[in-house]
């Protein structure tokens, strides 16, 4: 049995099991933040959401590549190296005497598997718990950037520190304010970078 194949299988169940990643990432996010994300999303906004990550910052877009690359040829070289101590204990491996070739590499793809599973589980986890932890701390300590300004429909216009959007709101804090606020999408006219750094240009003197 090919690794391939077991994911043609599994496909289902494993973008269900990104969404519920992505639906727990939110929500120790912004429950630290003191929102319920549930409320303010769609069924896209949660459908995309683990895509929506994975392609937010090219950094991680590269790593997760990285990852599931590795993941795929994980089987074959369990296959050719589980006589190394440190493959067994990293891995926990099993003996596979005894089995036949096609149950030693379905075994090995379970593995495989289950190891793309806990460092997906931990990535998704580990970014909303830290994120909205950090995010919270630097709010109470006053320490965010207002790198935006945004002009709603009615031509009144402020400085941001924008936390995040999804397909109906945004997300952020005014200019000397503490409280996060939520405004439709619609009310904004449209929203400005104004943090020069960020654009990568220079500051005009």
């Amino acid at each position: 049995m090919k690794f391939s194949d077991d994911i043609e299988k599994l496909l289902p169940l494993g973008y269900i099991f990104l969404v519920i990643m992505g639906i727990l990432k939110d929500s120790f996010f912004y429950y630290q933040l003191g929102i319920n994300i549930l409320k303010y999303s769609t069924i896209m906004d949660i459908l995309m959401s683990p895509i929506a990550e994975f392609t937010s910052n090219p950094i991680i877009l590269t790593a997760i590549i990285l990852l599931f690359g590795l993941h795929y040829y994980l089987p074959s070289l369990l296959l050719k190296y589980n006589n190394i101590k440190f493959i067994q204990k990293a891995f926990e491996l099993k003996p596979t005497e005894g089995l036949s070739i096609n149950e030693t590499k379905s075994y090995f793809n379970s593995i495989a598997i289950k190891s793309l599973a806990i460092f997906l589980c931990s990535f998704f986890l580990g970014y909303g718990v830290a994120g909205g932890y950090f995010t919270s701390k630097k709010i109470k300590n006053d320490k965010i950037k207002y790198n935006y300004k945004l002009n709603y429909n009615s031509g009144e216009s402020e400085e941001i520190y924008l936390i995040n959007t999804n397909s109906l709101y945004y997300f952020y804090i005014s200019k000397g304010s503490k409280t996060i606020e939520i405004a439709p999408l619609a009310s904004i006219k449209n929203i400005e970078l104004t943090d020069n750094k960020m654009l990568g240009l220079n500051s005009i003197k």
